[in-house]
């Protein structure tokens, strides 16, 4: 997972709000508990599509119900963003651990596209509506695999 890429999109859809004089960061933290952001803190949780690669036997694999967790936070001008996309692990691999998604540039962008519409609404309580930006979802044969899936296990993901 290329955490530059997410920081650069970041920063780019956040610089309007820069511009108001308030300096905004993204930060990974995977200790993140979806629906349980520290006081003062907001959520927004957000599905997209991802690849995985397994770290034993190499095998990878689509998904398109990869739970990506933002929590945020603005005081004094400065904000915060915590993220934390969820894993998952190879179904064929035995204790195979849980692996970070790869997730391509344009559904990066489509989650930071909502992602500051959300920190607009949620931190400076604009009224912006609602628009709902889908991202590109992959060709996938096989079914969802509940028991491999971190979202799932966090009681998250949108198994539709």
């Amino acid at each position: 997972m290329d955490q530059q890429e997410w920081t650069r999109i970041f920063q780019i859809e956040i610089a309007e709000l820069q511009s108001k004089g308030h300096t905004w960061n993204l930060e990974f933290d995977e200790t993140i508990v979806p629906n349980s952001p520290k006081l003062g803190w907001e959520t927004y949780i957000r599905k997209t599509s991802a690849r995985f690669s397994c770290t034993s036997c190499r095998r990878s694999w689509p998904s398109n119900r990869v739970m990506v967790i933002f929590h945020m936070h603005l005081m004094y001008g400065q904000g915060t963003v915590k993220v934390r996309p969820s894993r998952q692990e190879c179904k064929r691999c035995q204790n195979a651990p849980m692996v970070k998604p790869h997730v391509e540039s344009n559904n990066i962008q489509i989650l930071m596209e909502n992602l500051v519409e959300k920190i607009r609404i949620k931190c400076y309580h604009e009224n912006l509506g609602q628009k709902k930006r889908p991202y590109k979802a992959f060709d996938v044969k096989s079914p969802h695999e509940p028991n491999h899936c971190e979202g799932c296990k966090l009681g998250i993901c949108t198994r539709d």
